[in-house]
């Protein structure tokens, strides 16, 4: 098991390989296909850090945040899958999320130094691991806006990394 912290560093990403189990401390933005487009665009603008959203050594968790918990939504979603390339050039180093990515999209991950990894559909041992919440960016997309969250050992499996995929 590799414990890794908020915010992370190309140097903790090179040590990850395909099969890794890893525990995530620190602190996560959470987002699915509503926000998550929306998030690209403020990069595209220029507008991610004046909106305060700090994507350097960053990871983004697929889903959304209700009173019920979290878990995470399908990754390969199109709206979902297709942000991932930028926002892995805008400093994302970790996806968290489900499924099955396309080639390029782990292509695109490797040409950024950044990874996915899957987080187990448990939703309670998930909300356990959450110290704290709040919405940063997106309120008026209710439980999928994009929130931060801060994590004490949330767990997680490398599914694609370096170019490599485990599927």
């Amino acid at each position: 098991m590799k414990n890794i912290c908020t915010p992370i560093t190309n140097d903790v990403i090179n040590d990850l390989v395909v099969g890794d189990m890893i525990t995530i401390s620190g602190y996560i933005y959470t987002g699915r296909d509503a926000v998550l487009p929306k998030v690209l665009s403020l990069i595209k603008r220029g507008e991610v850090e004046t909106a305060g959203i700090e994507l350097r050594g960053s990871v983004i968790f697929h889903t959304a945040v209700s009173p019920a918990g979290i878990g995470p939504t399908s990754s390969n979603k199109l709206e979902i899958e297709s942000t991932i390339p930028g926002l892995s050039e805008a400093g994302v180093k970790i996806h968290l999320g489900k499924g099955f990515l396309k080639k390029k999209t782990v292509e695109a991950m490797h040409e950024h130094n950044s990874v996915y990894a899957a987080v187990p559909p448990v939703t309670a041992l998930l909300s356990s691991k959450v110290k704290s919440k709040k919405v940063v960016a997106f309120p008026e997309q209710g439980m999928e806006a994009l929130h931060q969250l801060e994590v004490d050992g949330f767990p997680a499996i490398i599914l694609a990394a370096h170019g490599k995929t485990l599927y």
